[in-house]
């Protein structure tokens, strides 16, 4: 399952030419779209407002499932970022969850393989299976590349310095100083702040 996926099964959005949906389906999906842009972006605050106006709107529903869904679109950013904490606002509601949830949780924490991924994915989606890889101590060094530019391309904060200090660290055991001093300056660049 995407994280792309998992959104669109949050917001669970009304079939066309019917009425429209219930503002608390579009309300949600807006925020956790918002959530999960702020928080790449390295927004945490605005990420957090995000987060919890989309639950308060899930929780109207009455709807664990739905509360499970998106705790785990949080844990899939996070994983995406190289923070593998627990994800402990799904595990709350994992008696709540469906099988596609379950096994999507398991995927998360690098206790299943997920099954018919493609390299035509969404870029938030690459990063959390590269994220997966590198917490299951699998990951390749083209991989960290290629999730640098990623990050990069999609002008994403969080993940980009994740990700570059993932490279830094492999040019430092290298003893790659040229490497090491390119992929600095990416990161000084990267943290200079707007004026």
């Amino acid at each position: 399952m995407r994280v792309g996926g998992l959104l669109l099964l949050v917001s669970l959005a009304g079939c066309a030419g019917g009425p429209p949906p219930p503002d608390w389906q579009l309300n949600s999906a807006g925020a956790m779209q918002r959530f999960r842009q702020h928080y790449l972006n390295g927004d945490t605050r605005l990420a957090d407002d995000e987060f919890a106006l989309a639950k308060a709107e899930l929780a109207r529903t009455g709807r664990g499932d739905l509360l499970a869904r998106a705790e785990l679109v949080q844990c899939a950013v996070r994983v995406a970022s190289l923070d593998f904490g627990e994800c402990s606002g799904f595990e709350v509601l994992r008696a709540e969850a469906g099988v596609e949830e379950l096994a999507y949780a398991d995927f998360l924490a690098g206790r299943k393989e997920r099954r018919g991924a493609t390299s035509a994915e969404d870029p938030v989606s690459r990063l959390v299976a590269t994220g997966v890889k590198m917490r299951q101590g699998q990951v390749t060094p083209n991989e960290i590349a290629a999730a640098v530019e990623i990050s990069s391309a999609q002008g994403w904060r969080r993940p980009l310095l994740a990700w570059l200090g993932v490279q830094a660290k492999l040019a430092e055991a290298a003893g790659d100083a040229e490497a090491l001093r390119a992929i600095r300056r990416r990161i000084e660049l990267s943290t200079t702040p707007e004026k």
